[in-house]
């Protein structure tokens, strides 16, 4: 499975941005995919995770109301849309995919991994 992580970029604070993570290989559609995000020195934090038909969502409780994950099979695509931001949601964003399902917060649950699309929310 490959995942490329899109669409971040700078934004002012109260800005919206879409990211997106495409996928290829193995039928990702199949499978639990999440958001996590990381600022240098700090561990990978969970953003967004939802399941293999896009019928159920799981949320960082600080991020609820926020961020919004969904998902286009039929493309292989899985978006965040990130409402709202401010200067702490600055980060580098990764998506992912669990083999494991039940839409799990935890790095180690996830096994794939796209390489990271910078967000900047200037204030």
């Amino acid at each position: 499975v490959q995942l490329q992580a899109s669409g971040g970029g700078l934004v002012q604070a109260g800005g919206s941005l879409r990211l997106s993570c495409a996928a290829s290989g193995r039928t990702s559609s199949s499978y639990t995919m999440g958001w996590f995000r990381q600022t240098p020195g700090k561990e990978r934090e969970f953003v967004a995770a939802i399941s293999a038909r896009g019928s159920r969502t799981n949320y960082a409780d600080s991020l609820k109301g926020r961020f919004a994950i969904s998902r286009d099979n039929s493309s292989k695509t899985v978006y965040l849309q990130m409402n709202s931001l401010k200067p702490e949601d600055t980060a580098g964003y990764y998506c992912a995919l669990s083999l494991s399902g039940n839409l799990p917060q935890i790095t180690d649950r996830y096994n794939y991994w796209g390489q990271g699309t910078l967000v900047t929310v200037s204030s």
